[in-house]
Formats: structure tokens, C-alpha cells, sequence
């Protein structure tokens, strides 16, 4: 059976979060917190590595004990450290830590004192008022945690696209390489690009007699088969995954995949135009009448209904039909247009690499500049930057500069916009800097009408460039805090500064909708991977998807620019 990063990435993750509910020693904790973002964020197979012979302990912040456990992990699919500490610590405990005001202690005291061991348990105590009784917590924050569980089981059974990727991708290779199989393609949300996916809708195209439904229900990572057919069948991965897998002729493909991508919105929208050219538009084609006109590819669909072919990160029905009736759809933005990064880690606070190595990686990604966007002092828990040490790393730039060749690494920060609208940093350094990311890490819980007068005071400091995550969401863990993007947005208008896209695949902030909003509003914005070590630079293309889905042109974002350019873009008159 196949093992995934995600499935490493999950299993260190439990194990760490146990051992904190556990009482374990923090340092050990943060080992396996760490192993788990490295594994996450590699661009290559760990399982193919450990085939191949490499040292996994080669790898940053992997040492040999915990390369070992990774092994382990890859052989067995299992991890005997934690489910030994399952004997003891239920494993559904470590979902709670992700609840509103619930940290390890009070976690642990949840169990020891209240008998709770998973989600149901929890909710059942909310309801009957004893979580407010213990110590520490209360009624504020029992209400709170009541509607995060509604909320999480309104919601739960979709991942957030990244999770999915890794699965659908190896799962789709499969499938292309079984006998007779001409095409295979990921349709539905997954192919829209949605931040988040419930179910995978799989198309292929084969020769008679292909046995692709049979290897299809017996792929290694199937879990149970819920139905089988000779043209379509559904099966539940062991990743939580409801997939169907659908054969269709040639002569319906681009019909069956218009169809099975969506939205169902955007499908209405579209078989409406065909009603008034009296069409039939369905899975199987364009008829008029008994006779299919149309259905090889998608374009026909369109032509048939007198549109230019849709992009599918558009078609949500949210202005895509009108746009193209007036031939005025984007020119979508694409990775190749990105010029560099502007919000990137090194290892002087949380981040796994150099700026050396950061800047090396990023030059091999085709940039002409990255960003260095350390935290400062404030956020201690990733070893934040004083004023002291931002100025320290402005000089090891300044060095690194001078031997790096068509390549530019910008001083900048990541500083933390206090409760009452100030830098955590003195305007004196912040004047030194190329780039400053102004960003909430705390106090997420203010009422709207104070969290927006909050961010709008950051921006009226004359250093302030690019407002960080700004609705610091948690996709599937931490909804958005209370902040009137509109207004925010409105705000860096006035006054010249720019909000970001972060492509962090679990944040995805700004959301498609609020990217269009700015648009709209004559904003741009920065689409960048708030990357942590050399392999997360790779985020990027999940910022892009995000930034597409958001109508956004290379024109609309400020990092698809010359530095040159950029520099002039980031003068605050």
C-alpha cells in the first residue's frame, strides 16, 4: 500500500500533539511538530526516497531517531510509538487542540476530570454546561467552542485541496497506465480548483475490453467499493476520499468533463443559453433534437452556445457568462508570470533554511527576487526578530547580494500588528527595509469594528507595504477573524498598500471571492507561499489557483513585475 507525505505528515503530527496533551517535554514536541512540516513540505516522495536508499536523515530538522520512525511509517504504514501513546491518550484528543481556546492542558483536564475523549463527548458536555465549570474556561468559551463543532460538522467531510492533491495525482497515474486507457482526467471541484474538495470525479477514455473499472476498485488504497459497473464505479479511499471513476466514448468527452467539472451553477447557466438555440446540452453531448451536434471537446459545448471556452477556475456563475457573451474575460494569471516572492522564512526564526539557501531555490524557480520575511520580536514562540537582529540580517543580505548573480534577495519583515494598530517594530529599522508584511498573530477574537480600525492603523504607518494573511483563516481549523475586508481593502487604496494572496495550502487568504473584490476595487495584490523552507517555495501554484479563481491578470499582482518596477509600486507617497 502506497504511504504519502500527507500520511507521514498526519502520523507525526498525532504523535505530537499527544505527547503535548500527555505532558511530554516541549523540546520533544516541537521535534516532531517540525518533521512533520519538512515531510509536508518536500517536493519529492519520502516513501520513494527511503526505496531508494537515501538518508532520510539528511533532510532538515530529521535526525536519525526520527528518520528511523519515518522508515518505519513507510514499511509498515503504522507508527508503534503512537499507538502505544493511544493506550493511554486517546487519539481523538488531538483533534480538540484545533477548537477555539483549547490548548494541551486544558485538553488533558477535559479528559481526566469530564471523561471527554473525542468531538461527541465534548459537545455533549457544552451542551449540558459542565465545560464552563472548570477552571480556566467559562461561558464565553464554551459558547465558543459549541459553534465551532456545528460549524466543523457542517463542513467536515472536505479536505483542503493540498491534502487531496498527493492522492488524486497517484491515483490518476495509476489509472493512465492501465491497458486501453487513452485519457484520464480529474474533473469536479478538484479541476475548479476549490480550496477545499468533498469527492473526486474521475473521467477516462479507453479501448474495448480495457480493464480499467476492474483495477480501478482494486487499487491499493481502497478502502471499500460502494458500487461497480462496467461504465462507472465509486469506491471510499482510506484517505476519507468518495471517488467515481466513469468511462465515457470519445465522441461525449469534452460534453462529460464540461459536465462533471461544474460548478452546477455555471452548468444551468450554460444549458439555459442552449434552451434558447433550442440545444439539448447534457454528459453525452449537444443535440438538437434526436441528432448530437457537438460533445468531443468543451470548446464545441461553448461554440455551440456562441461563448469562447471558460476557464474552469471561473465557472462558478459568478459573472463568467456575462464577461464572455462580452468577450471580456481575464487573461487568468499563470505561474510563469510570477517574478519572485515577498513573504519567505529562514532559519533565524521558524524557517528550515539560510537566506543563502532560500535565495539559491528561488533562483532556480526562474525569480529574478525573494522576499526575507522573518517574524519579529513579538511572536517569541518562533524566535522573533528585535531590532538588534533584523539589523544584523540587513547587513548579511546586503553581503549576500553582492556575490549573488541576476538574482536580488529584499530585506524585509513580517511584523506583527499589535492590538492597538502599531508595528512591533521601530519605524527607524522598518525605513531600512524593501519589504515590510504587516500580519495578525494574535488577539483574533476583537469585535469586526475594532479588528478593522486595527488593521487600518498599521496601514497608516508610512513603512507598511503588504497586509499578511489578511483574514487570518485556518482552512478546516480557524474560521476568519472578525475584519470588514471591504473596508481594509478600501483602506490600502487611500493609502497605497497592497494585500496578500498566501498560498500556504492550509490559509489560501485572501479567499477567491474577497481577490475578486479587490480586483473590483482597483487594488493588486502579492501572491506569495509564506514559505518556511526551500521546498515550500513550491506553494506558489496554490496561490495562483487562488488568485485565478479571483479573475486575477498578471497585471492585478504586484510580484509579477521587474524589481524595478516593484520598487517604484512600493514607494508610499
Amino acid at each position: 500500500m502506497p504511504v504519502h507525505n500527507s500520511d507521514i505528515n498526519t502520523i507525526l503530527g498525532k504523535l505530537a500533539d499527544l505527547l503535548e496533551i500527555d505532558g511530554a517535554n516541549a523540546f520533544r514536541v516541537r521535534a516532531y511538530r517540525n518533521a512533520a512540516r519538512t515531510v509536508e513540505g518536500l517536493g519529492r516522495n519520502v516513501a520513494e526516497m527511503a526505496a531508494q536508499g537515501e538518508d532520510l536523515s539528511d533532510l532538515p530538522g530529521i535526525g536519525k531517531d526520527m528518520a528511523g520512525k519515518i522508515v518505519e511509517i513507510v514499511e509498515t504504514g503504522r507508527l508503534k510509538q503512537l499507538e502505544e501513546l493511544q493506550q493511554r491518550v486517546p487519539g481523538e484528543l488531538a483533534e480538540l487542540l484545533t477548537l477555539p481556546g483549547l490548548g494541551a492542558k486544558r485538553v488533558k483536564a477535559l479528559h481526566d476530570k469530564l471523561g471527554i475523549d473525542d468531538r461527541q463527548s465534548l459537545l455533549t458536555a457544552v451542551q449540558e454546561g459542565k465545560v464552563r465549570e472548570l477552571e480556566g474556561l467559562g461561558p464565553k468559551t464554551e459558547q465558543k467552542i459549541l459553534q465551532e463543532l456545528q460549524r466543523r460538522r457542517d463542513t467536515e467531510m472536505r479536505l483542503r485541496l493540498a491534502e487531496v492533491e498527493e492522492v488524486a495525482e497517484t491515483l490518476l497515474d495509476y489509472l493512465q497506465n492501465v491497458r486501453g486507457v487513452k485519457r484520464a482526467v480529474i474533473a469536479g471541484s478538484y479541476r475548479r480548483r476549490k480550496e477545499t474538495v468533498g469527492d473526486l470525479d474521475i473521467l477516462v477514455t479507453c479501448s474495448r475490453g480495457s480493464p480499467v473499472m476492474d483495477r480501478f476498485v482494486h487499487y491499493d488504497e481502497v478502502d471499500e467499493v460502494v458500487s461497480q459497473g462496467e461504465t462507472r464505479s465509486t469506491v471510499w479511499l482510506r484517505s476519507g476520499l468518495q471517488v467515481d471513476l466513469r468511462v465515457v466514448p470519445e465522441v461525449s468527452y469534452g460534453a462529460a468533463l464540461h459536465y462533471f467539472t461544474g460548478s452546477k451553477a455555471h452548468n444551468i447557466a450554460v444549458r439555459k443559453l442552449g434552451v434558447a438555440k433550442k440545444l439539448k446540452i447534457n454528459e453525452y453531448g449537444v443535440f438538437r433534437g434526436q441528432n448530437r451536434i457537438a460533445g468531443r471537446t468543451e470548446q464545441e459545448v461553448y461554440d455551440q452556445v456562441g461563448l469562447p471556452y471558460i476557464e474552469p477556475e471561473l465557472r462558478e456563475d459568478r459573472g463568467e457568462i456575462d464577461a464572455a457573451k462580452a468577450d471580456n474575460l481575464p487573461k487568468l494569471i499563470t505561474l510563469a508570470d510570477i517574478r519572485g516572492d515577498l513573504h519567505a522564512h529562514t532559519n533565524e526564526t521558524d524557517g528550515k533554511d539560510t537566506a543563502e539557501e532560500m535565495a539559491e531555490a528561488a533562483k532556480q524557480r526562474g525569480y529574478d527576487y525573494l522576499a526575507i520575511t522573518d517574524h519579529s520580536k513579538r511572536l517569541t514562540v518562533a524566535r522573533g526578530l528585535d531590532e538588534k537582529r533584523l539589523r544584523r540580517q540587513i547587513e548579511r543580505i546586503d553581503k549576500l547580494n553582492e556575490k549573488l548573480k541576476g538574482f536580488r534577495l529584499l530585506k524585509g519583515i513580517e511584523v506583527d500588528i499589535l492590538e492597538d494598530g502599531r508595528l512591533d517594530l521601530d519605524d527607524a529599522v522598518l525605513a531600512e527595509l524593501d519589504v515590510v508584511v504587516g500580519s495578525i498573530h494574535s488577539k483574533f477574537d476583537l469585535p469586526a469594528d475594532k479588528q478593522t480600525e486595527r488593521v487600518i492603523r498599521a496601514m497608516d504607518n508610512p513603512h507598511f507595504h503588504i497586509l499578511g494573511h489578511p483574514s487570518g483563516r485556518m482552512l478546516g481549523q480557524r474560521e476568519p477573524h472578525e475584519l470588514d475586508v471591504e473596508r481594509a481593502i478600501a483602506a490600502a487604496a487611500e493609502r497605497g498598500c497592497f494585500l496578500e494572496v498566501n498560498a500556504q495550502p492550509e490559509r489560501l487568504d485572501l479567499s477567491d471571492s474577497h481577490c475578486k473584490l479587490a480586483k473590483q476595487m482597483g487594488i493588486k495584490v502579492a501572491i506569495s507561499t509564506d514559505a518556511h523552507s526551500t521546498a515550500t517555495l513550491d506553494f506558489m501554484r496554490y496561490g495562483i489557483d487562488q488568485a485565478r479563481r479571483g479573475w486575477l491578470e498578471p497585471a492585478d499582482v504586484i510580484n509579477t513585475r521587474s524589481w524595478r518596477e516593484l520598487k517604484r509600486l512600493l514607494r508610499r507617497s
